[in-house]
């Protein structure tokens, strides 16, 4: 690869060719500030802010989009450029609303941040105040919009036009009017938006938002309600990271103490439904394989895939396991057999889950999701969500002891672990369905060829002479790829993971602002915990042993069915 070798603010700099200067800036760890710039995303030079001076030219260019050059020499600060920057944040304040205090985003505002680094004076605006009078949109379940608060940077339409393929947001006219918008002036719900919330995850300020239902919890302790949360398997990895830790930081123990100090009365691992996810869904695959049944099989674990498939996809939905996603399972068992066993009367049980997903907030509401004779879900709490009512209630979170998960559920397995990952899905159930099939031990647990963050994998797995072909795809562009050869009849698989999110739900749209840098971070923890665990298979879990036996039976069996099944609809009329 051809090296380039610059000066950036007298600093020699080498790197290879097609490097931008702001990339070559931030080797020499110089922080070159940006609006629009996303490192997953491509340049869009929309903000004008990282601009910087070359060679002496008094034309001042974008460092996100311009290319480095042999003997470059650039300047990043000067009196003018400072002066610059400050002109294009005053006049984008011109047009923003100054409610900074009570905003959801504040203080994690990236134009709050840049307002404070170039001491922006926000109220002595040179230009004239006139904000957009455009209303908020809260009809999702999941997302909110304030177009109010909307800079224009488009890393919004970026996620969901290309890395999702939903396309429910762009640009409408031009110069001082512009606005991002929604098509036909629908409200959100009304759209295609599968709830993923990486719209959320890429928007720099408060324009896009996610639900804070932590006032649901804190009614229902009010009420006298017993609060029983299910806490799913990749928070462990992100709420540290919410909290100011470094991406990857683990926090079991400090989680479920912090959340008794915040009221919650139990506090159970959803890797317990992970598990018990896969000993259902496993069970479907071998029943499919051996009667016939629809293949490929396609996991149903993530609500954003499944409401994009019954979008998008509504003719192939007899692919989709009949399985229940681990919350939507977790929750009729926690109003039934928990309840049973803590003593607890189900009608009294408020049922929290904490999820990296924001479509988690969506699937709790679906009409059939009541198979415990109540809602069996009642409110779902982003990561995020949570570090907030963490930081709210002023727990010093790093200095916590730890404590278990509740009981009767206790610590689930390394299978339901990996299910924050992508892959993870694929890799647990062939962990089970392998030794099930074959009634022998796995020569070993790691099934590194279904790992990685390739957008859509391939592999063969061997078991004793029967060959399982699988695929694993994450973002729903990659899933989109997939479904066009299941549709066509072409798709040379068995069984097929999809994840809406890049890299799985530990990137999922109620976690801290992603990177892939940082997502590989989290998925390396993740596997690093699966090893330390003591059980790493889902079927050898004590507490999964014990429900089927005491409470549902066989897995697929008629009242594995009658609570931890479901069926799907035909959503394909929200596509116009």
């Amino acid at each position: 690869m051809k090296m380039i070798h610059l000066t950036i603010d007298g600093c020699p700099v080498s790197a290879p060719e097609g490097t931008t200067i702001l990339e070559a800036a931030r080797q020499v760890h110089i922080k070159i500030p940006t609006l629009c710039y996303h490192e997953d995303q491509p340049a869009k030079a929309n903000c004008r802010l990282c601009v910087v001076e070359i060679n002496g030219n008094q034309q001042l260019q974008t460092a996100c989009s311009t290319p480095i050059a042999e003997g470059m020499s650039v300047k990043t600060t000067s009196s003018r450029i400072t002066r610059y920057r400050r002109d294009i944040l005053e006049l984008i304040f011109a047009r923003h609303p100054h409610d900074c205090l009570s905003c959801q985003k504040s203080g994690r505002c990236e134009l709050q941040d840049l307002a404070a680094q170039l001491g922006v004076q926000r109220h002595g605006n040179r230009y004239y105040y006139d904000v957009r009078k455009i209303p908020k949109d809260n009809s999702s379940p999941s997302i909110s919009r304030d177009p109010t608060k909307c800079i224009l940077c488009t890393r919004c339409i970026v996620a969901c036009r290309d890395m999702q393929t939903c396309d429910c947001i762009a640009k409408e006219t031009r110069g001082y009017n512009t606005n991002i918008v929604l098509p036909f002036g629908q409200k959100l719900v009304d759209t295609p938006c599968v709830n993923c919330g990486q719209c959320y995850q890429v928007c720099p300020t408060g324009a896009i938002t996610i639900h804070d239902d932590s006032w649901k919890v804190y009614d229902a302790m009010d009420e006298g309600k017993t609060i029983v949360a299910q806490v799913a398997p990749s928070v462990r990895i992100n709420l540290a990271e919410c909290l100011g830790a470094d991406p990857g930081t683990v926090s079991t123990g400090k989680i479920v103490t912090a959340m008794k100090r915040l009221g919650f009365h139990k506090v159970l691992d959803a890797d317990f439904a992970a598990d018990l996810t896969i000993m259902e869904e496993g069970t479907e695959l071998l029943h499919r394989i051996r009667d016939g049944g629809v293949m490929p099989m396609i996991t149903s674990c993530c609500p954003a895939w499944v409401k994009f498939c019954e979008t998008y996809y509504p003719e192939q939905t007899d692919h989709l396991s009949t399985c229940k996603s681990p919350q939507q399972m977790f929750g009729p068992v926690i109003k039934t057999w928990c309840a049973e066993k803590m003593g607890l009367d189900p009608a009294n049980i408020c049922s929290v889950s904490i999820m990296p997903c924001t479509a988690k907030k969506f699937e709790l509401a679906r009409e059939e999701m009541n198979a415990s004779g109540y809602r069996d879900v009642d409110v779902s709490i982003t990561v995020q969500g949570l570090a907030d009512m963490i930081r709210a209630a002023g727990i010093q979170f790093d200095d916590l002891e730890e404590t278990p998960f509740d009981s009767p559920t206790g610590l689930g397995s390394g299978a339901g672990l990996i299910f924050g990952a992508t892959g993870g899905v694929m890799e647990a159930a062939l962990r089970t369905v392998y030794e099930v099939y074959t009634g022998e031990t796995l020569p070993r647990l790691d099934f590194e060829e279904v790992r990685g963050m390739e957008g859509i994998k391939e592999a063969t797995i061997d078991m004793k002479g029967t060959k399982i072909r699988v695929c694993i795809a994450h973002t729903l562009a990659n899933a989109r790829k997939v479904m066009e050869m299941v549709k066509a009849g072409t798709a040379p698989y068995d069984f097929i993971e999809i994840m809406a999110c890049p890299g799985g739900c530990i990137s999922g749209g109620g976690n801290a602002p992603r990177t892939w840098a940082k997502v590989q971070e989290r998925a390396k923890a993740i596997y690093e915990e699966d090893r330390k665990l003591p059980i790493r298979k889902s079927h050898e879990t004590p507490e999964i042993q014990q429900i089927y036996k005491e409470f549902l039976g066989e897995p697929c069996g008629e009242k594995a069915h009658e609570l931890l099944h479901t069926h799907y609809c035909n959503r394909s009329d929200l596509v116009r």
